[in-house]
């Protein structure tokens, strides 16, 4: 496993097959200790029946005791050899199973970073899911078949040769028999491809349904949908059962044989030779050495079949895998090819499809009527979205993308809560100090979650922040970009799930935090827009007017409107008291007021 520790290397993607080799060949040394160990293990078992033979028709005479205990402490090592030969194949094929695992676990992972905020638009979580789930562990178990299926090979050329040296007809029967044995399951192999390719893409629907339930449960809930989103679970969970039976069937049919034509192959071979030794063609010696190979022949035989079987469910699955991994980033998420460079010092971000200008150091408010058309300003800014932005006098795509992802940062309300501790959780991928967190968290107005958990900052979370409320998640996702502490933050939404009384104190609080900072926030709140330094107000995804949030106030009717109903939206409770509507745990009662944005961009 310390090949694929180092990394996973670059895969081959062209096809199914050429993936499955490149995993044979990324561990060629440990593949081929495992063909040698598999290849002499099984050619060990042909042995046996040669050193009984021998001891039968050379031992089983009267006064010859030494030569019979010679040949049975022969039989005796042969076995012991062959059992230290099984070990270290089994061990070897292990690591090798594990390394392509880990392996093909990594290339997707990596491949995943790559895709960064387009992997929703071009694949399912189930898809993703049932990839890394399922279909590794099958891609893994095909290379088993590089150990004992080249020692069956072998085996098969041994026995032959043996064979030869009793009797002719009889190696013509094996030679003929174990190839029929392996076209009598080629055609189930064929079915049980198209079964097995059928299977999988309707599982991989099957999650992607399940993962969209469990994520917008309390969405259904709202609008009385459970009940019929469940009910086309168990519609598709029906088809896929259909197709696991199909699937079962098929791989009834393979396993049966497997075991059943070796066994009725070892019967005819052995009544052949039974005759011939009634009749005194072949000894006793030989009766039983061609019984022996005959049996011993039902293991690689055995292996042969699954070997057909493993290999064919593996190209399945690599298939969906080499599938995934051809996904392209789109162009303005790629790789970060571009040759330019960043601006060295603060520049201004402009957005030409806006006219939105962000000044370096002042915290502007982008409000509009419809989220979506802020929001798509922020993706132009952020380098999430083909644009002509430009920062300074450079392109934004004409910059090398690490430089404007170390830079710049974008947050919004669904990036994503890995299960772990609050520390880990807000501190992202750097350790931060405690001052540094205890600054962020009084900035986001945090302070009550940290004491409402039981053990603070070492507290579990779990994963998607599943155990706290959507404007705790908010506020822990405000903590964890102000960490980040970025040239530029572009926050979509920072405060939407709030309250007022929450929401006027993130407002006052991050622009202090912020101060010289550049930054960008999207809100219709008045609250937040009144904090700003500049505010763009937005129509149809233009500004048509920019300045103070008084200014537009008595400049702009139609801002005048946005921001009332902003504020019959974010007002005080009900009770008029003012206080958060969050208890001291910071649990909300009810659907968060406004919802959240649904790409995940923030990687603090």
């Amino acid at each position: 496993m310390a090949d694929s520790a180092r990394g996973p290397g670059i895969p081959d993607h062209r096809s199914a097959g050429r993936y499955v080799w490149w995993l044979v060949v990324s561990q060629r040394g440990r593949v081929a200790a495992g063909a040698t160990y598999g290849s002499l293990w099984m050619v060990g078992l042909m042995l046996p029946p040669y050193v009984l033979s021998r001891a039968i028709d050379e031992g089983l005479v009267p006064g010859r005791m030494p030569v019979l205990l010679g040949w049975v402490a022969v039989l005796f090592g042969v076995g012991v050899a062959n059992a230290w030969l099984a070990v270290m194949r089994h061990r070897t094929m292990t690591r090798i199973r594990m390394d392509a695992t880990f392996r093909t676990v990594r290339a997707i992972v990596a491949h995943t970073l790559r895709l960064g905020a387009a992997l929703p638009r071009k694949v399912t979580a189930g898809e993703v899911v049932t990839i890394g789930i399922g279909d590794v562990a099958v891609i893994s178990q095909t290379l088993t078949m590089t150990g004992p299926g080249v020692g069956g090979v072998l085996a098969y050329g041994v026995v032959a040769v043996l064979l030869l040296t009793v009797s002719p007809l009889l190696a013509g029967v094996v030679l003929l028999g174990v190839p029929l044995l392996a076209l009598l399951v080629g055609p189930l192999l064929g079915r049980l491809q198209g079964a097995e390719a059928r299977y999988r893409e309707r599982q991989s629907g099957l999650a992607a349904r399940l993962t969209d339930l469990v994520g917008g449960l309390r969405v259904l809930n709202g609008l009385g949908g459970k009940e019929v989103f469940a009910d086309r679970y168990r519609r598709e969970s029906r088809a896929l059962r259909g197709e696991g039976y199909r699937v079962g069937a098929v791989t009834s049919w393979v396993q049966a044989l497997g075991v059943g034509l070796p066994t009725l192959f070892l019967a005819a071979v052995t009544w052949l030779a039974a005759r011939m030794a009634a009749q005194g063609a072949i000894t006793v010696g030989e009766l039983v050495a061609v019984y022996g190979y005959a049996a011993a022949l039902v293991v690689p035989v055995s292996f042969f079949i699954e070997g057909g079987y493993d290999l064919t469910r593996g190209l399945v699955a690599a298939r969906r895998v080499v599938r995934f991994l051809r996904l392209e980033p789109d162009t303005a998420d790629g790789a970060g090819d571009a040759p330019g460079d960043a601006p060295e010092a603060a520049a201004v971000l402009c957005d030409p499809a806006s006219g939105v200008q962000v000044v370096p150091g002042l915290l502007t408010a982008l409000a509009a009527a419809r989220p979506g058309e802020s929001a798509a300003v922020v993706d132009r800014l952020g380098r999430f979205a083909d644009s002509a932005a430009t920062w300074g006098a450079v392109r934004l795509d004409e910059i090398a993308l690490p430089q404007v992802r170390d830079r710049i940062l974008v947050a919004d309300n669904e990036a994503e809560l890995f299960a772990g501790t609050l520390r880990e959780v807000v501190s992202g991928r750097r350790d931060r100090t405690e001052e540094a967190i205890g600054r962020a968290v009084r900035t986001a107005l945090a302070e009550d979650i940290v004491r409402g958990l039981p053990d603070g900052l070492d507290s579990a979370v779990e994963a998607q922040g599943g155990n706290l409320s959507g404007g705790q998640r908010q506020r822990l996702r405000l903590v964890r970009a102000l960490l980040a502490d970025p040239e530029v933050l572009l926050a979509v939404e920072p405060t939407s799930a709030v309250d007022a009384h929450t929401e006027a104190g993130i407002a006052a609080r991050l622009h202090d935090a912020r101060a010289g900072r550049t930054t960008v926030v999207t809100s219709t709140s008045p609250l937040l827009l009144d904090r700003a330094d500049r505010v763009y107000f937005l129509v149809g995804g233009r500004a048509v007017a920019v300045g103070s949030h008084r200014q537009l106030l008595d400049e702009q009717p139609g801002y005048r409107r946005l921001v009332a109903r902003g504020e019959d939206e974010d007002g005080a409770d009900e009770s008029g008291t003012g206080e958060s509507s969050e208890d001291v745990t910071g649990t909300t009662d009810g659907a968060d007021p406004r919802p959240e944005p649904p790409v995940t961009k923030e990687d603090a």
